[in-house]
């Protein structure tokens, strides 16, 4: 099973006008980071329909995704978020899986509630979050109160990582990457998937290993737009294939000098010459979001 572990969609009023929706909605960060444009004048990523993501996996033979929440400025925006997921995972069970977004800023009772509301409507996670995006701080107590629940209720956590050593961007946010290795470590029972390679922790944190942080595994959402190709035979070794997923951030464009419009082969044909196997490319996320039982029960 070939398993995409990052991906993004929106409702259609989004799709529509996406600056005047993330205006109107309060959500400036996400507006200035989705509708900004290359220098060419194209935008960096497309907003497809659900439909057009399902032809994108059946293009690059990708069986399932799994799409993340976003890491929004409002906690009402999370709740319509998780909801529109729900939906989506109710009308392809066979094809999408979805995590649940949260803001701290909503509250630990209403955070708590929103957790046990979206695992009862299906999601199987929380992410994509971001407290320093998300402006309230990594030891904020509603947030540790979902980082422990996600633990209890066997919810894997994604976070959004930025490489210190990445170039500069609109939207760009720092992610202190100290911040994750002391959170895994708070959060023992909790499984983490830091995004974006984990911003290279591993190889700037020599402790934070698999020895050592045994639940913290890596994403490698947006590596083409990051790092070269090389990135994969130099990297897996260090950070271990058990402890790597394969994720896309579709539907960002990863290779705008080769394509138009964003798809999914050209990664995946770069993470196999990389050196990514079956556990890569699909196996670590059946395991750790338990997606075998999920087929299972179809």
């Amino acid at each position: 099973m070939t398993i995409d572990a990052h991906v993004h969609l929106y409702p259609r009023d989004v799709d529509l006008e996406p600056a005047g929706w993330a205006e109107r909605r309060g959500e400036r960060h996400w507006g200035v980071l989705c509708t900004r444009r290359r220098r060419d004048g194209r935008c960096v990523q497309t907003l497809p329909t659900i439909d057009e993501l399902l032809r994108a996996m059946d293009a690059a033979a990708i069986d399932r995704s799994v799409l993340l929440g976003w890491y929004w400025e409002r906690p009402d925006t999370c709740v319509w978020q998780n909801r529109f997921y729900a939906e989506c995972i109710r009308a392809h069970p066979d094809r999408l899986s979805a995590f649940a977004t949260l803001h701290a800023g909503a509250g630990r009772e209403a955070v708590r509630a929103e957790i046990r509301r979206a695992r009862d409507n299906g999601l199987i996670g929380l992410g994509e979050l971001s407290p320093h995006s998300q402006a309230y701080p990594v030891d904020d107590p509603a947030f540790g109160e979902a980082l422990a629940l996600a633990g209890e209720l066997e919810l894997p956590v994604n976070l959004h990582v930025t490489d210190p050593a990445s170039r500069p961007h609109a939207g760009r946010i720092e992610t202190p990457l100290a911040d994750f290795a002391r959170l895994a470590r708070a959060y023992p029972q909790t499984t983490f998937i830091l995004a974006h390679w984990g911003g290279m922790l591993p190889l700037v944190d020599a402790s934070a290993n698999a020895a050592e942080l045994p639940n913290v595994y890596y994403d490698t959402a947006a590596s083409p737009l990051m790092y070269d190709d090389a990135v994969w035979s130099r990297v897996l070794p260090r950070f271990g294939a058990d402890r790597v997923l394969f994720g896309s951030d579709f539907p960002l464009n990863l290779y705008p000098k080769l394509d138009e419009a964003p798809g999914l082969h050209r990664f995946l044909d770069e993470a196999r010459r990389g050196g990514a196997d079956s556990r890569v490319l699909g196996g670590n996320a059946a395991r750790i979001l338990g997606l075998w039982r999920q087929t299972e029960n179809l």
